[in-house]
């Protein structure tokens, strides 16, 4: 079982698209949850889609359902709920990552046959019951921290021929340079903003207003709308939304995207929905050349030894979240500076040729357009740091890999543990029709 199936969310929009009708009976109970044969073959055709199917995911999927009405069952017992604040904002998280997906709300709703607010009413209770199993798995499994004597342990325990292969990892840092936006071109977005922003605040319509002038590709076409918690946006953006009144429109603010000004639809709990319009200072060519030109000089000052990488990324990058890790870049998958070529190919194709055919350990790349998470056109210079050649894992290499390895086994065992002691005190009844399923776990069953 993958002890991560809670975490994971499975969004069962699939029963969305026409399908063929399921034939519905109950095929497990697990204390009061009942487990429908339709919540197996709903998940066996979202796995169908990715490609992520054997022939035995149907009883994979069996008894990670299993896990998951065990939970509830568990949660129910020791009075763990999720608030309606919680609800919404995890709805409107999974609704907005496929929004993006498919390019606009109205092609979200063409898409599914139906509009978001039903579309978010059908998935409330699914949702629900998944972050309080989250919360349950959460209570069970509490904060895992192991030692590096603890992880040595777990190191030692694995069998040599049982090591895992560990591909060719690499560690890059960069050094970004965007062009500076003029004072002038500033003042005459501002200038511009604020007349649309009056327009607003004298009567005009917002949802007009954002669609004709807005710059912002996610929103424009939708008159400028969004909904999100607490978190979701940058700082700056978030704070002047949950700080207006409903109707109202905010000043004009700047943001590392560019300039915007924002009205608040409803506000409920800890979830808004506004409508924004976004646009940008406009930066000329001599300027954009410019910045490049400078990158250029910083890194014959790196390539000549007159200045040591770590260093002058501190100094001169534009990037905030590298510079103060000497233009490193963090792998969020792995927690760490390495990266695996195929990880970095998600970033950047082209990114990889370089890297894989034409840098050695220790070169800096030349100059080369980068586009970061602000969409705004910039510079950089890269930086190969090390290269690891595939190998099996070790403890000077991999400790990160293996600390992961360690904490997933030390999870694991606790879920086994909870799920030998509890299916003994829990009612527990399975259809026939599962009886050939080879379980991981030893499920106790009612007779």
């Amino acid at each position: 079982m993958n002890i991560k199936l809670v975490i994971a969310f499975l969004f069962l929009i699939t029963l969305a698209k026409a399908q063929p009708q399921i034939l519905d009976k109950v095929v497990a109970i697990v204390g009061k949850n009942p487990l429908l044969l339709s919540e197996i073959e709903t998940n066996l055709l979202q796995q169908k889609e990715k490609k992520e199917i054997n022939e035995n995911s149907r009883c994979k999927i069996f008894e990670d359902l299993l896990f998951q009405k065990l939970l509830l069952s568990q949660a129910e017992r020791d009075s763990i709920v999720v608030s309606d604040q919680e609800v919404d904002g995890e709805l409107s998280r999974r609704i907005q990552y496929y929004v993006g997906m498919l390019g606009s709300e109205e092609k979200f709703e063409a898409f599914y046959g139906k509009r978001i607010s039903v579309f978010k009413e059908e998935l409330r209770d699914d949702v629900r019951n998944q972050l309080v199993a989250q919360k349950m798995q959460q209570k069970i499994t509490g904060e895992t921290k192991l030692t590096p004597s603890e992880v040595r342990t777990f190191f030692n325990t694995l069998p040599i021929d049982s090591l895992p292969l560990v591909n060719s990892e690499l560690e890059i840092g960069h050094i970004v340079r965007k062009p500076p936006v003029p004072d002038e071109a500033k003042a005459a977005v501002r200038e511009q903003l604020e007349k649309y922003r009056l327009r607003v605040v004298n009567g005009e319509s917002m949802s007009v207003i954002a669609a004709l002038y807005s710059e912002d590709p996610g929103s424009a076409k939708n008159g400028g709308y969004y909904e999100f918690g607490r978190g979701q946006m940058v700082p700056e953006f978030e704070a002047i939304a949950f700080r207006l009144k409903q109707g109202d429109v905010s000043e004009i603010f700047e943001t590392s995207y560019g300039f915007h000004f924002l009205q608040l639809i409803a506000r409920k709990g800890e979830m808004v929905q506004v409508r924004h319009v976004l646009m940008s200072p406009k930066i000329s060519q001599l300027e954009i050349l410019k910045a490049k030109e400078e990158l250029d000089s910083i890194r014959e000052l790196i390539v000549s030894g007159q200045i040591k990488f770590s260093d002058a990324a501190l100094k001169f990058s534009s990037d905030k979240d590298t510079k103060q890790n000497s233009g490193l870049l963090i792998n969020p998958a792995a927690n760490s500076t390495k990266w695996e070529l195929e990880e970095i190919g998600e970033m950047d194709q082209n990114l990889v040729f370089m890297l894989e055919n034409q840098m050695k350990v220790g070169d800096v790349s030349p100059v080369i357009q980068y586009v970061g998470p602000d969409a705004k056109q910039a510079w950089r210079i890269v930086y190969l740091k090390s290269r690891t050649e595939p190998h099996k894992a070790n403890m000077q290499d991999d400790y990160i890999k293996l600390l992961n390895m360690a904490s997933f086994e030390r999870q694991k065992k606790s879920i086994t543990d909870w799920i030998t002691k509890k299916s003994k005190s829990t009612y527990i009844k399975i259809d026939s029709e599962f009886n050939s399923c080879k379980l991981e776990y030893n499920w106790t069953i009612t007779p």
